[in-house]
């Protein structure tokens, strides 16, 4: 292709062709990804395609299909088609059409008394009862009779909606449910009902850390802050932050923290990310000890900040079972909850959000991807992304290292090549995975890299546990002890341990900011969510540059898994090399 800074083609079934060779590559990335989904991204050209929830993201994050159609007339070289142009317009046409807003009513009229009730009722009451919550309504704005007359017309929708007017009656109840099932059928709700304060909380950042550093919330941390918290009035107050690991995403849940002002409970993956989030908070505010809880399997209490796990919130004692640890989200006055690593969301956790739509809720990520598919579910039940920094931008400016990507190709032993072959596709990623020769890979690119703190990652135990004895390095894997573990993370920040090796359980929400190299023997099925993650451990700002190595076996199934991973590399902007070892059989 000829470059002419024009590095877009827009085709008329939706898709967008980046060419990566042009020079005006990084420019038109930065604008499309905006507003258009990464499908593929091999060598010369990517492939984006522009979905109605990525524009209705879009829209929450502040641009208009005018904005739109400009940035894709502008980088396209070749015309517009006139259909593409239509769909971005009347996409975004749907946006702010359905609004929930305070019902003038607010409880439904009491249900006239039964015979019974009446005779029983001897003498009037002093006062009213307080109507009950379940009572409570909304009104769902509907500005087309078209789009109401459709929305009557679907039977799936008529035990949420009731017809009243030009719009709709909606039980204060159902108000998460409502906006989810819209979204499901292309109609996206601006929810405009005030949220509820909560109990009040003093929250004040630190000039200075505990180490004696100084600190500041970063210009970009509070560009973040601000698009979150927005103006304070209806519509604001929940929604998601997209940004890279290293770049600070637990700085902005505090900074929001003190911004609100109110009861907080942060919710994480696990109890290692607990334990950060306390430290943090304790060394960037000045919150004392006492003001902040822990609600894990180890300990459950409750306080002013209460940091918990999604693990605990979801455990039940059967498969058919209640929930128990619902009630904290249900029964305290917070007045706003972060969910950390929002993508990881589990499924139970989203059906009792449906219900927390009063609360201030913000969601921090470094990508929005869900394996699962449910982005809908996050944009709907905690917020549209609201804020959202490239991590090349970040690189640039110094604020997360400067990561380089290789792909190590590798054949699989003779005797692994038949039992391969017979294998089914799951056990072919098993053996592939597995693959012996990858041991000798790893070994060898720590002994070169003599100066640097690395970090072995990989799926499956055994072979982690082999890698780990070959090299004599400390192993951390989910049947490792809470304090155990620590120990072996605070070994490798202080430097008395430059290798460990982890599991998965090392992929989310682990600060280890003097990480320079990771080696990923194997993933879990071209996961882009845990690309991201296991990125992300070695982008802490260092004076050297981070390398990122996947090993994969080459000619197996385990090839097509790590194309899938690697679109989220590139889709951020990341160069990715292949080399190929060669064999020695």
């Amino acid at each position: 292709m000829r470059s002419n800074d024009k590095p877009l083609i827009v085709q008329g079934d939706g898709s967008l062709l980046l060419d990566v060779h042009d020079a005006g590559f990084d420019g038109c990335r930065g604008e499309i990804s905006a507003f258009a989904e990464l499908e593929k991204s091999p060598e010369h050209v990517h492939t984006y395609r522009v979905s109605p929830l990525s524009l209705w993201n879009a829209a929450s994050a502040g641009w208009d299909s005018k904005a739109i159609v400009e940035a894709l007339e502008h980088w396209s070289r070749f015309p517009v088609p006139l259909n593409i142009i239509t769909q971005v317009e009347d996409t975004l046409d749907r946006w702010g059409k359905l609004r929930l807003v305070p019902h003038p009513d607010e409880f439904l009229p009491p249900e006239p008394p039964t015979e019974d009730q009446e005779e029983s009722s001897s003498s009037p009451k002093e006062e009213e009862e307080t109507p009950s919550e379940s009572r409570r309504i909304l009104f769902l704005e509907v500005d087309e009779p078209a789009i109401a007359e459709e929305l009557r017309s679907r039977k799936a929708l008529a035990k949420w909606l009731f017809p009243e007017g030009d719009g709709f009656r909606v039980k204060l109840v159902d108000r998460g449910t409502v906006k989810a099932e819209l979204i499901r059928i292309g109609f996206p709700v601006i929810d405009l009902i005030p949220m509820r304060d909560g109990e009040p909380l003093k929250i004040t950042l630190r000039e200075t850390m505990l180490s004696g550093d100084p600190f500041g919330v970063r210009d970009y941390q509070k560009d973040a802050v601000k698009a979150f918290t927005g103006t304070g009035e209806a519509g604001t107050g929940f929604g998601t932050v997209v940004m890279p690991c290293g770049s600070g995403k637990t700085v902005v849940g505090i900074a929001s923290m003190a911004n609100v002002g109110r009861r907080t409970l942060v919710l994480t993956t696990n109890v290692a990310a607990v334990h950060q989030w306390r430290n943090e908070i304790l060394d960037k505010t000045h919150l004392q000890p006492e003001d902040l809880a822990e609600y894990t399997g180890e300990h459950k209490e409750v306080g002013p900040v209460t940091i918990a796990t999604y693990q605990i919130l979801t455990w039940r004692k059967g498969k058919n079972g209640p929930y128990p640890h619902f009630d904290l989200l249900r029964d305290h006055p917070w007045g706003l909850i972060v969910y950390d690593e929002v993508h990881l969301l589990p499924a139970p956790v989203f059906r009792v959000t449906a219900e927390l739509q009063a609360i201030r809720r913000l969601g921090l990520t470094a990508t929005l991807i869900r394996e699962d598919g449910a982005e809908r579910d996050v944009f709907s039940l905690v917020g549209p992304k609201r804020f959202d920094v490239p991590w090349k931008d970040l690189e640039a400016s110094g604020w997360i290292a400067e990561a380089r990507c290789k792909e190590i190709r590798v054949g699989l032993p003779k005797d692994a090549r038949i039992p391969y072959a017979m294998a089914d596709k799951r056990r072919k990623f098993r053996l592939a995975a597995e693959n012996q020769r990858k041991l000798d890979i790893a070994v060898q690119l720590v002994a070169n890299r003599k100066d640097d703190h690395i970090l072995i990652i990989g799926q499956y135990i055994a072979q982690l546990e082999a890698i780990a004895k070959r090299l004599n390095v400390p192993i951390i894997t989910g049947k490792t002890p809470n304090v155990e573990r620590e120990a072996i993370y605070e070994a490798f920040r202080q430097g008395t341990e430059r290798v460990i090796v982890v599991s998965k359980v090392a992929n989310f929400a682990i600060d280890l900011p003097d990480a320079s190299v990771a080696i990923q023997l194997s993933g879990s099925f071209g996961s882009r969510q845990e690309e991201a993650q296991r990125l992300g451990r070695i982008l802490r700002p260092k004076k050297r540059d981070s390398w990122f190595y996947s090993l994969v076996s080459r000619g197996t199934v385990e090839e097509e898994f790590a194309a899938n991973r690697q679109r989220f590399l590139t889709e951020q902007g990341y160069r990715y090399t292949i080399d190929i070892w060669e064999d020695e059989e």
